[in-house]
């Protein structure tokens, strides 16, 4: 498998515990986000993914054609490599973790990434400090929903989901990374940063950190 992915971008981080998770070996294709006006805006990388997004990943078993968008990745690699599960048995339990995941996904990551907030500093001239409140403000925001979620539930353990990691935590993880890389206070959000510390733990998400990758800077 080949894995078109960006050192930060949390979106490619996601796919890259996943693939670990289920032991898959992969290539990192770097596409670097900033250089030469950001690599994914160039017209070879748009010919494989017309979105000019990270990550996306080649699987030869399913043909020459580009998949595309984290959870549709990772749902695509849960089908094809069904175990370890990232998601439970139950059509309920599957659910809840898939909205813990899109919680993520769709709540608080659109409003903090790269191309937001480019075109929050180059397109309205808004300040840095002012564009890194309004980074830390959706992000806090988001995941103290996330928090009050996960603090209640009885099906949450060690992780998202009981006590082995999950889609949720593949998620989790790379947005609390996030989070601590712009200052966010995390203080208040003890549950989110205690699974944090127990994903960590992990070979399969320390080794996808972005720290980790090959074209980390």
């Amino acid at each position: 498998m080949k894995l078109y992915s960006y050192f930060r971008s949390s979106a490619s981080y996601r796919v890259r515990i996943a693939l670990n998770l289920k032991g898959l070996p992969y290539d990192i294709v770097p596409i670097h986000l900033l250089k030469n006006g950001g690599e994914q805006l160039g017209e070879g990388y748009r010919r494989l993914n017309p979105d000019g997004l990270v990550p996306a990943l080649i699987d030869e078993a399913a043909g020459e054609s580009a998949l595309t968008q984290s959870l549709a990745i990772i749902e695509y690699l849960e089908e094809t490599h069904p175990t370890p599960a990232l998601l439970p048995a139950s059509p309920a339990d599957r659910a809840f973790v898939r909205s813990l995941a899109l919680s993520i996904a769709c709540e608080i990551h659109p409003l903090n990434n790269l191309r937001v907030l480019r075109y929050l500093t180059h397109t309205l001239k808004v300040g840095e400090d002012d564009k890194n409140t309004w980074y830390r403000h959706w992000v806090v925001k988001g995941l103290s929903a996330l928090e009050a979620t996960l603090a209640n539930d009885k099906r949450v353990g060690k992780f998202c989901y009981g006590d082995a990691p999950s889609l949720a935590d593949c998620f989790l993880v790379p947005q609390v990374f996030n989070a601590q890389r712009f200052n966010c206070d995390l203080s208040d959000l003890p549950t989110i940063v205690r699974i944090n510390a127990a994903c960590m733990e992990l070979d399969a998400f320390a080794a996808a950190s972005p720290a980790r990758q090959p074209d980390a800077e």
